[in-house]
């Protein structure tokens, strides 16, 4: 099927456009994975045959140093999409591995990652949401290791072949090739997919001797997973129950992901926001955690029922204004439509000769697409000049069915981001009593239609329907 056929660009592609992301306020780009593939319906980067070779449909090792050069001149950084569970089905070694233990089983006898878990183990409630397998069973004090071993040495859907990561040389060959892509390219960090699915202790090891070698190169960890007490075991900087630091610098948010997108997509309660957030305790880590609405792996948000231009807008918003690093996905920034993967990675329009439109410049861009654009502009604007929106520690002042008010606060500013997601303008006074705020004489609107004074002590504010607004505090 064609559509699950290579397309897209390639690095001279991406060297090109720098200006576009810079001028849009991009500081890091993370790419899939860029090692050469085993057929052409690996579209999606992870099935490698060789894991020192770029795959020629992006162009060649010295092209990809190049991009890294050229991304570093313009003040960004690249990550590299790490891929240490599998290779592909159609790598050499599959057929003829270097040891008899080189992947857990054969081609003819292994397991499927997919847990063996009846879904309704850990109760209803507790189904998991669309996406990859339970994880809990890894993070679960009382389970035994017979349910997670398909996690962790099982093919990936049955068909990716898993890497032995507990056999010392398969360990010792994946930290040198590691260790070769930053020494070779001047990559930034690691993007560690499927995390879950690889040895704790084959983590931790990787961890600690790249970082003798590159003590701040950061990684994030991909834990698709909607319940932070599952995510926050496989974040670095703790040990616990396996007594194994994982040594990840971040993770991926997937709690955020699903609560933004049962905020806006599903009218789940605005409060939902605030009863995820309460979780933070559970990370060493919390303001790191890299938060998104969308990615490679999910249908997009312009796709998805229930969308709207304004609530895309809203996505961006509370991503850019929430504690985290946000992270957005190619094209979301113009409301680009595409559904489950691979509909969802599409070409940005403007890419190749022959396009009928050129999005990459402001003429290319019909209305919408340019009133989105310049919202998150806008938005990362904004973030740059107040980096207590990136930085300060987070507040919530007031919480409902439909709205959610917080403070963002550090020793230089003090922030109120104000959310209502409801289809009806609303008012609300808030006691600043026993707050960071309680001190705040006045506040000026900086960005939205809301509009806030203080008096007797208290804020109120009146917020336009499906709006976030942004104050600061004087």
């Amino acid at each position: 099927n064609e559509i699950f056929d290579r397309h897209g660009g390639d690095f001279q592609g991406i060297i090109n456009h720098l200006p576009y992301l810079k001028d849009l306020g991009v500081t890091t780009l993370w790419l899939t994975p860029i090692l050469k593939n085993g057929a052409t319906q690996d579209y999606h980067g992870y099935g490698a045959v060789d894991l020192y070779a770029v795959d020629p449909h992006l162009g060649n090792l010295r092209d990809y140093q190049e991009l890294v050069a050229a991304a570093h001149q313009q003040g960004m950084k690249i990550f590299f999409d790490a891929v240490l569970n599998h290779t592909g089905p159609n790598h050499p070694w599959v057929k003829n591995p270097p040891l008899p233990d080189w992947y857990h089983g054969t081609v003819e006898h292994h397991t499927n990652s997919s847990s063996p878990l009846n879904p309704s183990f850990y109760g209803p409630g507790n189904l998991q949401q669309p996406g990859h397998d339970p994880f809990e069973t890894v993070a679960d004090p009382h389970a035994p290791a017979r349910l997670s071993r398909n996690l962790t040495e099982g093919w990936f859907f049955g068909v990716l072949p898993d890497l032995n990561t507990e056999n010392p040389l398969v360990a010792q060959y994946l930290l040198q090739n590691s260790i070769w892509w930053a020494e070779t390219s001047g990559l930034d960090g690691y993007r560690l997919d499927t995390f879950p699915y690889v040895s704790r202790k084959f983590w931790s090891g990787w961890h600690i001797a790249l970082r003798r070698i590159y003590p701040d190169l950061a990684t994030i960890g991909e834990v698709f997973h909607a319940d932070p007490s599952v995510t926050s075991f496989f974040a670095g900087g703790q040990k616990r129950l396996d007594n194994v630091d994982s040594g990840a610098t971040t993770l991926f948010d997937y709690p955020l992901y699903f609560t933004l997108r049962d905020v806006l997509l599903r009218a789940a309660p605005a409060g939902k926001i605030a009863d995820l957030l309460r979780h933070d305790s559970l990370y060493p880590r919390p303001d790191s955690l890299v938060t998104f609405f969308g990615n490679h792996d999910v249908a997009r948000f312009a796709t998805s029922a229930g969308r709207s231009l304004e609530k895309q807008g809203l996505a961006f918003a509370l991503t850019l204004t929430l504690r985290g690093i946000p992270q957005f996905y190619y094209g979301d920034e113009i409301g680009m439509l595409g559904g489950d993967d691979p509909d969802n990675r599409r070409d940005f329009p403007g890419g190749w000769s022959g396009d009928p439109q050129n999005a990459f410049t402001t003429d290319g861009r019909n209305p919408d697409q340019q009133k989105l654009f310049s919202y998150l502009q806008t938005l990362l604007r904004l973030r740059r000049e107040h980096p207590v929106l990136a930085r300060g520690r987070l507040w919530h002042l007031a919480s409902d069915e439909s709205s959610y008010i917080f403070l963002r606060t550090s020793d230089e500013e003090k922030i109120v981001v104000s959310f209502n997601n409801s289809k009806e303008s609303c008012s609300t006074t808030i006691p600043l009593k026993d707050t960071p705020a309680e001190k705040t004489l006045s506040l000026t609107s900086l960005f939205g239609e809301a509009h806030g004074k203080t008096a007797d002590g208290a804020l109120q504010l009146t917020m336009p329907p499906q709006s976030l607004s942004i104050f600061v505090l004087d």
